[in-house]
């Protein structure tokens, strides 16, 4: 078996045993008595999101795509990132079913580009927004050093990008000298210099859309992640337990960020770890528990299941078994 899927069904496993662990006997009696309506309306609110992001997917590309196709390439690459390290399947994943439509894969790349630049954007206004809110409380010590945690991982993002936007000229250049040190023959480094080019003219080009579509971009990415960060939130509800939906969009941020610098898959077991190191002194460790498995359900299990005969039917098992071994690239 594919190491990649090893190292998924690894962290499932390990993704299950921290709440156990955590919760002990009274985890089973707090999820058996959670209300049903709650998780449906969570679930709901997971699968609008991704009908949101397949509108957004539309409105990037410009050229007609079936809504109900466009929301089967979003779910196939959600279940990409989720099932691979690092998420590092869902670029592949995009770019392949979007060439089956006629995109070019740098065109389908720079469309990713684009979107993960709304996301960064949508993280920074709302942590402007939760700075605003904390000056408004009395914040204890420790929410005080998530949100500057959170803080300093997102502006040193931004800031690598604006540096690798600002100088990109440069970068260019120093990866031709590298892989000319490396030995590789001048035809494929046209050829990979030319993939670049390709991919920077397609990002300036979708930069260059109207400002209106571009909009409706950026207002479909905040609606689709406040669905999503919402999901703590309801959650801790409905466990009985109150606590402003600032806090939860630190703890999710942090784990979920954790998670990906695992390079497990889906950041199974080491997110499931950060959120019960980061939310138990919140609300203490059986709710910590109960709420680490149902928001887990909600916005990873969920995207596994219904992901994965999503992905069989758009991409094929040829398709599945190139992505488990994107490790190797």
């Amino acid at each position: 078996m594919n190491r990649t899927l090893w190292l998924l069904l690894a962290g499932l496993v390990a993704a299950l045993l921290v709440p156990l662990l955590l919760g002990g006997s009274g985890l089973w009696e707090r999820l058996r008595v959670f209300p049903a309506p709650l998780l449906a309306t969570m679930l709901a609110m997971v699968m609008l999101g991704w009908w949101l992001n397949g509108w957004r997917l539309r409105l990037l590309l410009g050229q007609p795509l079936g809504g109900r196709h466009a929301l089967g390439i979003v779910v196939a690459t959600e279940f990409a990132i989720c099932a691979t390290p690092g998420g590092a399947g869902g670029p592949v994943t995009l770019m392949g079913l979007l060439a089956r439509q006629g995109v070019p894969p740098a065109r389908g790349t720079a469309i990713f580009a684009v979107e993960h630049l709304c996301d960064l954007l949508f993280f920074l206004c709302a942590l402007v927004g939760v700075l605003i809110f904390a000056l408004t409380q009395a914040v204890n010590p420790y929410l005080g050093s998530l949100l500057g945690i959170s803080a300093a991982l997102l502006l040193g993002g931004l800031a690598l990008l604006g540096l690798l936007g600002r100088y990109h000229r440069q970068v260019f250049r120093l990866n031709g000298r590298l892989i000319t040190r490396l030995g590789m023959s001048r035809g494929r480094q046209y050829r990979w210099a030319r993939k670049v080019l390709d991919f920077r003219n397609a990002l300036m080009a979708s930069f260059r859309l109207p400002r209106m579509v571009l909009l409706a971009v950026f207002a479909l990415t905040v609606v689709h992640w406040l669905l999503r960060y919402s999901v703590l939130y309801l959650t801790l509800r409905g466990l009985g337990s109150e606590i402003a939906w600032a806090w939860t969009f630190l703890v999710q941020i942090l784990a979920l960020t954790a998670g990906q610098l695992s390079l497990l898959p889906g950041g199974a077991g080491s997110a499931e770890l950060a959120s019960a190191a980061l939310l138990t002194p919140l609300v203490g460790a059986p709710v910590s528990a109960a709420a680490i498995v149902i928001w887990r359900f909600v916005t990873y299990y969920f995207y596994l299941i219904v992901g994965a005969p999503v992905f069989l039917i758009l991409a094929g098992r040829p398709f599945l078994r190139a992505l488990l071994r994107t490790r190797r690239a």
